[in-house]
């Protein structure tokens, strides 16, 4: 289970295979025959033969650049045979010249494009490596076990081609218990990544420092304020992050501190029920809160499963505009194991939404308390 996880989180990069030398031979001589063989049983066999100077082109698109100039090469030869060398051939001179400098002038133009094909997909390549690395260290793998938790997820960026989206999250060993937190950045893009990395970076340097959540979270606030300063100084739009962080020890009640994220909702036996949490300002606008940051404590008895979840899940939407039932669908997934949990719920959002498109980031976390503290 946990490679499962770690591989979909920081995937491995790797290039598209070209075909194997043998398959490049084949291919080429097996099409050579068939014009061949064509142009033997038309009246045209000089104009179909003409048909294989588009080989190279296909190669430069599957192949490597040595693969691309054996096609050129052999597809040269075959045109200049047919065109030169072929008794009887009573096509004229003019257009046997023009056939056999199209091939080399389509040839030539086909190896420079698998060239830069190449080299784009080893650009591709770096940028993605570095992006899957980037990815280790900003979020965390799952799943992470703990004294008090296992925590289990699924985290889904909009784009398939980007690793690292607007939703976070981070789990946090303190003196005081386990800390998770969750996290929406507004908007989506590059730009959210960036207020996503100052959450994360100050989470991970406060959780195991704070004695309190609200210090916790008036550090994370901050780390948004001061992101946001020097967005506005560089001409990028401020932004804010809905958040919750929950901090679970050895009591079967639990701290946390909704900042305007989705609520949780705990599973136990076969009922799911939905804490009622006060809901505050989101990260970055504590300023125009009218009353300060307040904690509450809600039920999680040893056994039972806490899901949180990025609003991605929570307004997935079918074709004909109706949300996806979250609550409906745990009711349904209650029994299955909480590692099992968050993929089941992706993989069922997905299907509900059907041809509809998928509008945000989706992050969702299972963490299990303990059974036996």
């Amino acid at each position: 289970m946990v490679r499962k996880h770690q591989k979909k989180l920081a995937r491995p990069v790797e290039a598209i295979e070209p075909p194997s030398e043998v398959e490049v031979v084949i291919a080429v001589v097996s099409v050579t025959v068939l014009v061949a063989a064509l142009g033997a049983l038309s009246e045209s066999p000089v104009w179909l033969l003409g048909l294989l100077v588009f080989l190279p082109g296909a190669a430069s698109a599957l192949c490597t650049v040595r693969q691309t100039r054996f096609v050129f090469a052999w597809t040269a030869l075959v045109v200049i045979v047919a065109m030169f060398l072929r008794p009887g051939d009573e096509a004229p001179w003019l257009d046997r010249i023009l056939m056999v400098l199209l091939t080399l002038v389509l040839g030539s133009a086909s190896v420079y494009a698998c060239h830069r094909r190449i080299s784009r997909e080893q650009e591709t390549l770096r940028l993605r490596s570095t992006a899957a690395a980037m990815q280790r260290h900003i979020l965390r793998p799952l799943p992470v076990l703990t004294d008090d938790v296992l925590v289990d997820g699924v985290y889904e960026p909009v784009q398939e081609d980007r690793l690292v989206g607007g939703d976070i999250y981070d789990v946090v060993v303190s003196p005081w218990g386990t800390r998770v937190l969750i996290g929406d950045v507004q908007g989506k893009g590059l730009p959210a990544v960036g207020a996503a990395f100052a959450v994360i970076g100050a989470f991970r340097a406060t959780a195991h420092r704070e004695p309190t959540l609200t210090a916790l979270v008036d550090a994370l606030d901050a780390s948004v304020v001061q992101h946001n300063s020097y967005a506005a100084q560089t001409g990028d739009d401020e932004r804010f992050v809905t958040a919750l962080i929950v901090n679970v020890d050895a009591h079967e009640e639990v701290q946390a501190i909704n900042c305007g994220h989705v609520l949780p909702q705990v599973l136990q036996d076969a009922t799911v029920t939905t804490p009622a949490l006060t809901s505050g300002v989101p990260l970055g606008l504590a300023e125009l809160a009218a009353e300060p940051t307040t904690v509450d404590w809600f039920a999680f008895p040893p056994g039972a499963t806490l899901l949180l979840t990025t609003d991605g899940l929570t307004e997935t939407r079918a074709a004909d505009g109706a949300f996806y039932p979250v609550t409906e669908s745990l009711t349904q997934r209650v029994s299955l194991p909480s590692t099992d949990l968050p993929r089941a719920l992706y993989d069922d959002a997905r299907a509900f939404a059907g041809e509809g498109d998928q509008h945000d980031d989706v992050a969702i976390l299972s963490v299990r308390r303990s059974p036996y503290r």
